[in-house]
This record gives C-alpha cells, structure tokens and sequence, in this order.
C-alpha cells in the first residue's frame, strides 16, 4: 500500500479524533457541524465518526488491484438495510417481552439512565457499548454514553444480528477501491454515518438516513458525481478514470423510464423513508398527556415541580402510572424524570408526543 494524499488525509482524521478525545477545544467548531448529520451529536459520535472516516480513506488504498466494487458497494446496501430493518425488529421483540408498548421511549436506570424507542433505538449500541467497556474499562471517557444500561435487556437475537457488522466494514472496503477521489471520500462518509446510525438511532435515525440513501446515491449516481466534478475543476485525469466505470444503467438512453427510474430512485426511497418515519411518530402519539409509567419503584417518589395529573399505583403490578401535562416537551421531559427517578426503580417509559416538538 503506497503512501498518497488519500492515506494522508486519512491519517489526519483519525488523529483529529484522537485530539477529540483527550480534549474539549474543538467542540463549539465541530458540534453544530456534526450535528446536522449526526442527529445529536456527541462527544463519542464526533470521535467514531472522524475515526472511521479516516480509517475507510485508508483502507481504500489497500489493494493494488480494482476489485469488483459495483458488486460490494450493493451488498454493502443490502447488509444495512438489513441491520437498520433488524433494529426494528429487536425493538418490538424486546416490547413485547416486557409488555409495554410499541409507542413509548424505554428508559433504563441501572448503572446509568439508557433510552431506545422504535423512532430511535439504542439496543445494539448497547451490546457494542458492553464489549467495549469490557476491553477498554476505564479508557472510556465521562463524555461517550455506551449505552451499557439496555444491555441485559436485549434479545438473544441481537447478539447474532450484531455480527453482521464486521462483515458490513468489509463489504464497504472492498467497494470503495480505487475509486476516483470524489466518490471515494463520498463513500467514506455516507458509510462512517450509516455504521453510526445503525448503532445510535437505527432505521428513522438522521445518520441512517445519510449513510443508507448516501451509499444508494454512489450507487446509482457516483458517475455523474465525478463527471460534474471533473468537468468544474477540468480534472481530466478524473475524468478519463470516471469513463472507465460507467453508470449500471448506461445502456438506456437518458428519457427511457428504466434510466430515469434508475437514476432518481434514490430520491424517491428518501421521501418513503422520511414519510414512512413521520407516519409512525404522529401515529402512535398521545396527546391528551404523557403516561409515565415507573416499574419496580424502590420508595416513595417526588416529581418535584413536574405537572401531574393522575397517579395510578398498580401495587399488584409494582408499577405507578402518571399522567403528566403535555405541554412539556418530550425530549425535556424524559431528561427531567431521570433526576427524580434516579436509584429510584428499575425502569420507566414515556409515551411519544411528537407534536411536543412542534409547539
């Protein structure tokens, strides 16, 4: 593997997320930046995100020979959609397993307060975050939230669907091989932020959105991308490379419906994502009130200034239910709670309000 401006760039993000960890400095810059794409980001996401997007620049150096990277770069689609599609999964077998419902956030209070919903699930966050901390313990900064509080909750399942991602970094690997630099550095990107996604947030979460629909668009789209590129910066070496790899679809002429169908379906599965994320949300919301129910409670319980409306002590059930005001905002709302609630029961679960979010 020869040494080039790739491979030094490359390097350069990772020991920029290396400066990220041991210190704070970069945050005002970084954070709003991130946090378009990131959905929240995080201390831990800005050092995985720059960690794997200089990792993948490198490794895309790695072989001498161009390998079949059309072939990879769709398994590569098929294997995230799988994961994203899986974390679904393990979210209503995990609900159902405890019996609460569809349309709730669950937050853990064991060693620290850990949230997932089916709108944005941190279940295999949470396995991964338990390996780490077993290898890496103490390493850890205060900053990275591991997600460690979920991980005896889930499903068996989720330990074989986790293994689908070292074979997911690979895939993406061997299809990003000498590529031209523009969809190469694309593809390094929309891949850091769709393994980001597939662990913190899953399929409605915004790096999801970015990593999946971004790989479809290198997919379908890439040559365009390097020919319109090449022609702005008259990059002719770009240019005669990007003739060398043809769009799938070359052989349509540009208004039959199979080449606008091939060359527009990734905005198309965009809307469907975007639709399909919003009708589950307002769907499932209740709007009355948040019903709050709190499990396993270890004493008496003060909300403090919180509004409350009802309380329900199921005490055959060993559950209180609460009724809280809605006009709180969700998100405030469930950060509110962990005070409170802290060493104060097992678990509790809010009910979504997306229209909170709104008002």
């Amino acid at each position: 593997m020869k040494v080039n401006k790739t491979i030094i760039i490359g390097f350069l993000f990772i020991l920029f997320a290396g400066i990220i960890f041991v210190t704070d400095i970069f945050n005002p810059i970084i954070r709003p930046i991130t946090y378009l794409f990131l959905m929240g980001s995080s201390k831990g996401k800005d050092i995985i995100f720059f960690g794997l997007l200089g990792l993948f620049l490198i490794l895309s150096q790695m072989f001498n020979r161009k390998s079949d990277d059309e072939k990879y770069l769709k398994i590569s689609i098929i294997l995230g959609g799988v994961l994203l599609i899986s974390g679904i999964l393990l979210e209503v077998i995990f609900r159902l397993q405890l019996g609460i419902g569809l349309n709730t956030v669950f937050c853990s209070m064991g060693k620290s307060m850990t949230s997932t919903s089916i709108l944005h699930t941190h279940l295999l966050k949470s396995i991964f975050g338990g390996v780490l901390v077993n290898l890496l313990g103490p390493v850890i900064g205060n900053g990275i939230n591991t997600g460690v509080g979920l991980y005896h909750y889930v499903p068996t399942f989720g330990f074989l669907v986790i293994l689908l991602l070292p074979v997911l970094f690979i895939t993406i690997v061997l299809s990003s091989q000498k590529r031209p630099w523009p969809t190469n550095f694309l593809l390094a990107f929309f891949s850091s932020c769709l393994l980001i996604g597939i662990l913190d947030g899953g399929m409605f979460a915004t790096p999801s959105y970015v990593g999946i629909i971004g790989l479809l668009l290198v997919y379908r789209n890439g040559y365009y991308i390097n020919y319109i590129l090449g022609r702005i910066l008259n990059d002719e070496k770009l240019l005669e490379q990007n003739r060398l790899n043809p769009p799938i679809y070359g052989k349509y002429r540009p208004h039959d419906i199979k080449y606008l169908f091939n060359r527009f379906l990734v905005w198309f599965v965009l809307i469907l994502f975007i639709l399909l994320r919003f009708t589950i949300a307002f769907a499932g919301a209740e709007t009355d009130y948040y019903t709050v129910d709190v499990v396993n409670p270890t004493g008496n319980i003060d909300l403090g200034n919180i509004s409350v409306k009802v309380i329900d002590n199921e005490t055959s059930l060993n559950k209180i239910t609460y009724h809280i005001d809605p006009s709180y905002n969700e998100m405030e709302l469930i950060n509110d709670l962990k005070v409170p609630l802290n060493n104060s029961c097992e678990y509790y679960t809010v009910s979504w309000n997306v229209h909170s979010y709104f008002e």
